[in-house]
C-alpha cells in the first residue's frame, strides 16, 4: 500500500509531537489545516491527490518567503528567521526547485518553439508561457518564469 503525502505529513506530525520539536509541529499543524482548508472549499468534499497536497505546500513555502521578507523590512528579524525556518521545513515536501540555468534552458527551448509558430517579440509572451509552465510546474515559481521569459523574449 503506498502512503499519500497527507498521511506523511499525519506521521511527521505525529512523530514532531512526540519529540517536541515545536517548530515542526506547527509548520504542519499549519500545513495540514490549509490542505483540509483546501479539501473542504467548494459544494462538496473531497480528497486531494499528491499533486493537489504538492501544490498546497507550494502555496504555504510561497507565504513563509513572503512573511519573511516583509518582517526583515519591518526590522523584525526574530519573526524574519521563524517564516524562513518554517519555509525551510517545508521545502522538504516539495520537489527540487530548477537551477536559473536549467529554467534558462527551458525557457530557451520554449523561445524557439514560440518563435516557429509565428509568436516573436514582447507580445509572445503568452505563448510561451503556455509552453513552458507544464514543463516546470512545480519546480519553478511563477515569478522566476515569468523574468526568464521576459528576459529571452527581449534579447
Amino acid at each position: 500500500m503506498t502512503t499519500t503525502l497527507k498521511s506523511k505529513l499525519q506521521d511527521d506530525l505525529n512523530a514532531a509531537i512526540k519529540g517536541r520539536d515545536e517548530l515542526r509541529s506547527a509548520t504542519l499543524r499549519m500545513t495540514l489545516s490549509a490542505i483540509t482548508n483546501e479539501e473542504v472549499a467548494g459544494k462538496q468534499k473531497r480528497v486531494l491527490s499528491d499533486e493537489e497536497v504538492l501544490k498546497v505546500i507550494a502555496k504555504e513555502a510561497k507565504k513563509r518567503r513572503e512573511a519573511a521578507e516583509a518582517f526583515e523590512q519591518g526590522g523584525r528579524a526574530e519573526s524574519a528567521e521563524r517564516e524562513k525556518a518554517e519555509g525551510e521545513v517545508l521545502a522538504g515536501y516539495l520537489p527540487k526547485q530548477l537551477t536559473d540555468e536549467e529554467l534558462d534552458g527551458i525557457v530557451a527551448e520554449a523561445v524557439e518553439e514560440a518563435k516557429a509558430a509565428g509568436a516573436e517579440g514582447p507580445r509572445a509572451m503568452g505563448a510561451v508561457m503556455k509552453i513552458v509552465n507544464p514543463k516546470v510546474a512545480g519546480l519553478a515559481e511563477g515569478g522566476r518564469v515569468a523574468a526568464s521569459v521576459k528576459k529571452h523574449l527581449q534579447g
